[in-house]
Order: structure tokens, then C-alpha cells, then sequence
């Protein structure tokens, strides 16, 4: 995997970049579709195709549970088994075994947990991780950690951070050892944790800036802390981490969340926001936020979005997708879901433009306004 610096902006951190993997080329700043399972929920890979996605997301977690390692490498990985020719990252299943607190237990040697599907237990260990994640195929993998609750104590986010650095060190020793499936390179990212305590942070950013990875995380954000505090966090461990390397913030999140980290220096975001509130009404456009199922939008005949942001465009009515959510037809979900996901990568195009001009900032606040502003 390469990475190459384009653009600057002249008055914030913010870069546009390219990642070249052997899947295709990624520019940055980006946002990837969720695609937990193997699939971005109610959308093909057509149609995520259509929306402009340049990379997905797989969970690590729930692909192994199910359909399962020995399918996934019957297919080939995950690329042939859904269709999908461009790049593809995993996420390593910590944030899923965070939130099963009653259902796992975390030791020195993994983390065993019981699973939501059938109640069968299973070891998850840094090196079992970096296996599954050779079988699954990404492009990008992620190494194996503990998520530590945003409201932690200092006490228990630091012995969370000594074992997840004791795990990154089993990862990427497994990850050395260990050769690719299917023909084609794969990129191991490290994760920045230490909750919202700065001195963990920083130690956390400078143990992982040292292995010199093709890429860094920062995770154990927008997991409960106050909104100030990650972007404090993020700021602090932008300012460690290579400036020659990818930076990816997980999990995060609304619209204002992704461009103020975008202006501290962020390249690469994901989240399921976008597809879960489009399937629960909520869509995203230029001019600000839409419950599409109130009322107001009965007779509504204007498109949903207009000027490119949207491949519904002119297509599709207020009215008419008004229509599908009150008959809960499966349809609704759909346009949804591809209405959002086509819009937060538009914003990231226009954040890329914007950077490259040299007016970031300044159309970075004109537009948090805008986008989140109730309609």
C-alpha cells in the first residue's frame, strides 16, 4: 500500500491524499460504507458503486461468526464472495466484543466471548485476528485491541492500554509471519487507544508510531466521551502519528464530526450512521437534516436533493419517499440508505475540493451549519 500527500490546506490541518492499494486507488479525505456482514445493509454493490463508495467496510467479528472462515476462503475472500473489486479494510471486531460486556471475558491471552447468534463460546486472540483477517482478504486490516469505554476511570484505561499494546505486538509479529491468501498485498493498522486521558494518548500514539506501519488508527473515540474531548484527542494524537501515513478515525460519525477531523488532520472515516438513520427516516442533504416520515413532506413534490449530490436527484419526490416509509415498503430503505451514503461521499468530494482550493476552513463551518441544521 502506498500513500502520497497531494494537497494541503493553508489554514488548518486538513490534506487530501491518495491511497494506491491493488484494489484501486483511494482518495482521501474518504468516508467507507459499513458493510458489517459482507454487505452494505439494504443496498447491492451496484449500487454502492453508484453512490461512489472507492472502499467498504467488513467486520471481522461477524464475518467469522458468520458465514464463516471456511466459506469466505472457498470464495476466494471476501472480494469474490460479495462482488466487490475494489479495496476493502476490516475492522478487527474490538468495538463488537466492547459491547457484549456480559458475554465476554478479557485475559492476558484474548478475549473469550460467547456468541449473539447460537451462544457458542470463542478466543479471539492477536494472533487468531490477524488470521481470520488474512482469510477474509482486506486490503487493509486492523489490529486486535481492547475499546475502552469513553467514561472509563484513568486506572482502568490504563491497564487497558498496556494490554492493548501488548497485543499490537503479537499482532504485528503474526502479521510479519504470515503471508496473504490470495495474490495480492495487505496493510496492517495499528489503533491509537487511551481513552480521554492525554497522557495515554500520547503514549499510546508514540508506542504506534514506532512500528512504522502503512497506516494508523485512532479508536475509543465516540464511544460516550463529551464531543470536545475527541476532537482534544484527536488533535494530540494527529500531532505524534506520521504525517507520511494514513490516519483513520473509527466509527466517527455526523457530518460536523467528520469535517472538524478532517480540519485536525484526519483522512479516512466510517460509520453505520448514514444507512441506520436513512433506515429510520433520516436523511442528509445540502441544506440540512430531513425526518422524511412527518408529515410535512406529504405533499412535497421537490426531489429529494438536487445538483449532484444524490443519484436520486430528480428522480424520486419527498412526497413519494414520504409514501414509502408510512406503507413501510422495503423500497423506502433503500433509496434511503443510497440517498446517505451518496451524500457523505459527495461532502467528502466537496471537502477534497475545498482543501486543494485552499479554503477548507473557512467553507468547513459554513457547511457544519448548513448540513446540520433541522429542516
Amino acid at each position: 500500500m502506498e500513500y502520497k500527500v497531494l494537497t494541503t490546506d493553508p489554514h488548518s490541518n486538513a490534506r487530501h491524499g491518495q491511497i494506491v492499494t491493488e484494489h484501486g486507488i483511494i482518495n482521501t479525505p474518504i468516508f467507507m460504507p459499513v458493510g458489517t456482514a459482507g454487505s452494505v445493509k439494504a443496498l447491492t454493490m451496484e449500487q454502492v458503486n453508484v453512490a461512489k463508495a472507492q472502499i467498504i467496510l467488513g467486520n471481522t467479528y461477524h464475518l467469522y461468526l458468520r458465514p464463516g472462515l471456511d466459506i469466505l476462503k472457498a470464495a476466494g475472500g471476501l472480494h469474490k464472495f460479495n462482488s466487490w473489486d475494489k479495496p476493502i479494510l476490516t475492522d478487527r471486531g474490538g468495538f463488537q466484543v466492547f459491547s457484549l460486556a456480559d458475554r465476554r471475558k478479557i485475559t492476558e491471552e484474548g478475549v473469550t466471548f460467547s456468541s449473539h447468534i447460537d451462544g457458542s463460546k470463542h478466543l479471539f486472540t492477536p494472533e487468531k485476528v490477524m488470521d481470520i483477517e488474512r482469510i477474509i482478504g482486506a486490503d487493509i486490516m486492523m489490529a486486535f485491541d481492547e475499546c475502552c469505554p469513553g467514561d472509563a476511570d484513568f486506572e482502568y484505561a490504563e491497564q487497558s492500554l498496556a494490554i492493548t499494546e501488548r497485543w499490537l505486538a503479537r499482532c504485528m509479529a503474526r502479521f510479519t509471519e504470515t503471508e496473504p491468501h490470495y495474490g495480492y498485498k495487505q496493510a496492517l493498522f495499528p489503533i491509537v487507544q487511551g481513552c480521554i486521558y492525554p497522557d495515554l494518548r500520547k503514549r499510546a500514539a508514540e508506542n504506534v508510531a514506532k512500528y512504522g506501519a502503512e497506516g494508523n488508527a485512532i479508536g475509543g473515540l465516540a464511544v460516550g466521551e463529551p464531543t470536545e474531548k475527541m476532537y482534544e484527542m484527536i488533535a494530540l494524537t494527529n500531532a505524534i502519528l506520521p504525517k507520511d501515513k494514513p490516519r483513520y478515525l473509527m466509527g466517527v460519525g455526523t457530518p460536523a464530526n467528520i469535517l472538524e477531523a478532517i480540519a485536525l488532520g484526519v483522512d479516512m472515516f466510517d460509520c453505520i450512521m448514514p444507512t441506520r438513520n436513512g433506515r429510520n427516516g433520516q436523511l442528509f442533504t445540502k441544506n440540512g437534516i430531513i425526518n422524511i416520515k412527518n408529515r410535512k413532506w406529504k405533499n412535497c413534490f421537490e426531489p429529494i436533493e438536487r445538483g449532484g449530490a444524490s443519484p436520486l436527484d430528480e428522480n424520486y419526490t419527498l412526497a413519494y419517499l414520504h409514501h414509502l416509509f408510512r406503507a413501510e415498503e422495503i423500497l423506502a430503505l433503500t433509496l434511503a440508505s443510497l440517498h446517505n451514503i451518496a451524500f457523505y461521499l459527495w461532502m467528502m468530494d466537496e471537502a477534497r475540493h475545498h482543501i486543494e482550493f485552499g479554503d477548507y476552513a473557512q467553507w468547513k463551518d459554513v457547511a457544519i451549519r448548513k448540513f446540520m441544521a433541522r429542516i
